[in-house]
């Protein structure tokens, strides 16, 4: 069965994009035109692909099946056809990253605006998100993430700083009505606002002081979804709603200005930092290229 390229690349986009609107904008291209290519797809294989209502486009069984075997193979397409880069003056294309919403506010925002001034013919398309994704069955180039989670067959390169720290922080005014906390424990006594990633798991808070390391899974009067929802927990925390235990480089400006203060300082674990990471079984395209080597460049100047 010959099927039209542009038809596969239409089902993609839409389907990743979960609506044909969304992923013809992505493409340049119109939401009808993909509308047409997609039923003509459909026709010719014989079976529904995506299931549409006013409000979603979602793969049927059928459709995800085909997302996943599709993905690979279209990113391999294009790391091939990138080979000719490398005759350019200047890399050009599109980089793709998924990120966690943490990197993209703590690690990229630093990053970002001197790779663009430095490759202007690059678009960078940012992928923000907290759930763990196949970045390459998801349409991306390479992805961030923490050493625990990284898979074995992937290429790690170091991105943003090498150590960091999660804070406890509550505002004067919580202190002062509550009490301050003096052993992480007492924390369960304490109105604390947590944080449920979109997996449905909501991780306890980790301290360690002198060998000692705990795990505390306190409750309170607000739980946010992580990434999306962290904004509202450190306003909440800012009104004196309750503690927020989070990335310290987050909540820095916070405790400068001393809207929030310390809690349980001593007790606050570091971790290292994040790590840029790609397939290592494939081509690495251009502007990927382009983008490891400026990480690197920031990285020995830190």
């Amino acid at each position: 069965m010959k099927v039209d390229p542009g038809d596969l690349h239409a089902f993609v986009a839409v389907a990743r994009a979960k609506g044909f609107r969304s992923g013809a904008r992505k493409s340049g291209t119109s939401a009808s035109a993909y509308s047409e290519a997609v039923r003509r797809l459909e026709t010719q294989l014989g079976v529904r692909l995506l299931n549409r209502t006013t409000r979603s486009v979602v793969p049927t069984e059928a459709g995800q099946s085909l997302l996943a075997r599709l993905g690979p193979v279209l990113a391999e397409m294009e790391a091939a056809l990138d080979v000719v880069n490398v005759y350019r003056e200047r890399p050009a294309g599109t980089l793709r990253l998924n990120v966690p919403v943490s990197a993209s506010r703590l690690v990229l925002a630093d990053i970002v605006p001197g790779f663009l001034a430095a490759y202007p013919d690059i678009q960078l398309e940012i992928f923000s998100e907290e759930s763990f994704v196949d970045v390459i069955a998801a349409g991306c180039d390479a992805g961030i993430r923490y050493e625990e989670r990284l898979e074995q067959d992937m290429i790690a390169v170091p991105i943003g700083p090498r150590t960091q720290r999660f804070a406890a922080a509550a505002a004067p005014a919580y202190l002062e009505r509550c009490g301050r906390p003096k052993h992480p424990r007492d924390l369960l006594n304490h109105a604390c606002l947590r944080m449920r990633f979109s997996s449905g798991s909501m991780p306890p808070w980790e301290f360690e002081r002198e060998g000692e390391k705990l795990r505390v899974d306190p409750t309170g009067p607000l739980i946010v979804q992580a990434g999306g929802g962290t904004d509202l927990a450190v306003d909440a925390a800012i009104a004196g709603s309750g503690i927020v235990f989070l990335f310290e480089d987050w909540l820095r400006p916070h405790l400068q200005s001393g809207a929030l203060v310390p809690v349980l300082k001593s007790w606050w674990v570091s971790f290292s930092g994040p790590f840029l990471y790609y397939p290592g079984r494939r081509l690495v395209p251009a502007p990927l290229r382009a983008f490891i080597d400026f990480v690197k460049a920031d990285g020995e100047q830190r």
